[in-house]
């Protein structure tokens, strides 16, 4: 998410989500932090969305409730997407939603003091589009996620000379995933000719994992499976509700003389069924996840069967595509893959992408977005080596600002608010990092439980204390350790003197201080200790 002020007018650029990273166990999803907006809510002139990926908009509902339901921008598909997303937030709201259609890529939109204008970009999903925004003090051009396609001879498809003729100074604010990318791009030719061909000399069933979003491909699909006369199930909750949304656009028109229900797969031939499902980064309830786990309810594995790969990896999820992998090919002869064969396009730029986004664009200023920190300094590396001057880029971190007007462009000290956000089950809080910090220490080292039973008119200990282990040692196993353990806390309970007790706040922390060093110097483990005393 990025804000836009002028003048007392505020817009916002995308509303995207984070997924939970591997030491954030039971989180849902991140949303971007609103605090900076909290009190500039009546100056939200819009909110302007690039595409419809869930990085984009799937924070949209949230947000966009907390900021006061602001309109909000976007071609038909992406702005169908959030409806759908805002109807599984809260069933009956999307009605309330209000839009401004983007109908042309040269249409000008007037929110407050802010002009909005559009240029044309390729990404991996229909209706994307590059937005220029244009105030007095200057004109910002972003083309969200971006990718330039270039033919067998490396020529692009798309030219952005043209922008270098907007009102000074110009803004490029770039997408920069590709900036250690220095590979060349599949080529959407290739990519279909090797998918046609596995298409047709499949021995048996083809099951495709790719992204929900992967709309264009999932079209090219089934307008491949009908020249085959081949039927097509689709699985997974996204990828259905983002192709039914695609054939009420119109965007997808062969789908209904193809598509079958997935428990309709077993009336066909096999080498005449193709299954299109989401589940390629490895998720655990995915469906490509439960067929390989045989978990699913419709779909038992084959020899036989053809497996395609057909998206990227997610940094971050190459232990889990890993372990999906090499149960694949536990039981199935034939899996493809991106190391194999071309089946995949990224929809995100290379080094020389970015490069030719520059000379072409020649901007004012240069700012890296839209990545992880070290992807924004290789690309600052990047343009200084194409001769781009150092004082006109500036890498922002998260809840930066930064000040452009006609002279000149400067980073601030301050920064907005930027914590994490945090989504669980139906909880959304900014205050979650000790509840975190807790599930790490269980998933880490378990817990300990030690339970005193305390007689409130003598002070003395009524039985042996219980020691309860979840996640820390087998009790079984343990007997020696346990019985340690059990003594110490009857020593310091007997040495507290519980007749003196004003409450029982001292004896519990003095319990889980010692008996937690004694558990770190005979195990080096720091369980969570949890003293429970009862007085009877």
């Amino acid at each position: 998410m990025t804000i836009f002020e002028y003048d007392g007018d505020a817009i916002i650029l995308d509303m995207g989500i984070q997924f939970p990273e591997e030491d954030m166990p039971g989180i849902d999803y991140i949303i971007p932090n609103a605090k900076y907006l909290e009190h500039k809510k009546k100056n939200i002139r819009g909110v302007v969305f690039t595409h419809g990926h869930l990085d984009h908009i799937g924070a949209a509902p949230i947000l966009l409730e907390q900021l006061g339901n602001p309109v909000i921008v976007g071609k038909d598909l992406t702005l169908a997407l959030i409806k759908h997303k805002q109807e599984d937030y809260k069933k009956g709201t999307a009605k309330n939603l209000k839009t401004i259609r983007i109908d042309k890529l040269t249409d000008i939109i007037k929110l407050g003091k802010f002009t909005i204008k559009f240029f044309q970009v390729e990404h991996s999903i229909m209706d994307a589009v590059g937005v220029i925004i244009e105030t007095p003090n200057g004109t910002v051009i972003h083309p969200g996620d971006w990718t330039l396609a270039r033919d067998i001879n490396g020529v692009t498809h798309i030219n952005y000379d043209e922008l270098s003729k907007l009102p000074k100074p110009t803004v490029l604010m770039l997408e920069s995933l590709g900036s250690t990318n220095d590979k060349r791009h599949g080529i959407y030719e290739e990519i279909y000719k090797n998918i046609m061909n596995i298409l047709t000399n499949a021995p048996g069933r083809v099951i495709i994992g790719t992204f929900s979003s992967q709309l264009e491909r999932v079209r090219w699909i089934l307008e491949s499976a009908e020249k085959l006369g081949k039927k097509v199930a689709l699985d997974g909750y996204s990828m259905k509700m983002n192709v039914q949304v695609a054939q009420e656009l119109g965007y997808i028109k062969s789908a209904k003389n193809v598509l079958i229900d997935i428990k309709d797969l077993h009336r066909y031939p096999e080498n005449k069924v193709v299954v299109v499902c989401t589940g390629a980064q490895g998720e655990k309830n995915a469906v490509l996840m439960r067929i390989i786990n045989k978990q699913h309810r419709f779909v038992q594995l084959k020899k036989e069967d053809t497996v395609v790969f057909s998206s990227s990896i997610i940094p971050g999820n190459e232990r889990s595509i890993q372990r999906l992998k090499d149960n694949m090919y536990r039981q199935c002869d034939n899996v493809i893959h991106g190391e194999i064969m071309e089946v995949h396009v990224s929809g995100h730029a290379t080094r020389e992408d970015i490069l030719t986004m520059i000379n072409q664009i020649k901007p004012t200023y240069f700012i890296p977005v839209y990545a992880n920190y070290y992807f924004l300094r290789e690309a600052e590396q990047l343009a200084l080596k194409n001769g781009f001057p150092k004082e006109r880029i500036f890498v922002p971190d998260n809840g930066s600002i930064i000040e452009v007007n006609t002279q000149k462009a400067v980073m601030l000290d301050r920064k907005a608010p930027s914590d994490y956000v945090f989504v669980d089950g139906l909880g959304v809080s900014d205050n979650q990092n000790i509840v975190l910090r807790d599930r790490q220490v269980l998933a880490g080292d378990g817990m300990l439980v030690v339970i005193a039973t305390i007689d409130s008119k003598t002070g003395t200990l009524i039985q042996n204390p219980d020691i309860i282990s979840r996640g820390f040692v087998f009790l079984k196993d343990n007997k020696d350790l346990i019985e340690e353990i059990r003594n110490k806390v009857k020593q310091l309970v007997i040495k507290s003197d519980p007749k003196t007790w004003a409450d029982s706040n001292q004896i519990r922390n003095d319990i889980r201080d010692k008996i937690g060093q004694f558990v770190l110097s005979k195990t080096e483990k720091r369980p969570m200790m949890l003293p429970v005393i009862i007085e009877v």
